[in-house]
């Protein structure tokens, strides 16, 4: 039996380098790190994939949904282009409704992405 294709996944990087998403996931603890990976890599092998893992924004932006031990949830936000899953932003949902600052910021990033490639 053939594996589904993966989908290639990236991390945004802003203009010094930085891959904001990549330093958010490596400050969190281990298990939180493995358990977002999963989520992740089950949208790169299993797209497309809906409620309630992943959920679409509008725009052309995606979340990934992760409950975490203790309650906590985690948001990653994506997109795609050329082909590729881009990680723009990442974080700890504290409220029902994705805040409107962690959107802006995952919709200047796609922007930037857009324009640049």
């Amino acid at each position: 039996m053939l594996a589904p294709p993966k989908i290639p996944l990236r991390f945004y990087r802003n203009s010094a380098g930085t891959e904001p998403v990549r330093i958010w996931l490596k400050a969190m603890r281990r298990a939180n790190r493995l358990k977002i990976g999963q989520d992740i890599e089950r949208i790169q092998y299993r797209w497309p994939v809906g409620m309630p893992l992943c959920r679409a924004l509008g725009g052309g932006l995606w979340e990934v949904r992760t409950s975490l031990p203790g309650g906590t949830i985690a948001r990653v936000l994506f997109c795609f282009h050329d082909g590729a899953i881009i990680l723009l932003h990442g974080f700890i949902k504290k409220t029902q409704k994705a805040p409107g600052d962690e959107l802006r910021i995952a919709c200047r990033r796609k922007k930037e992405i857009e324009e640049t490639e």
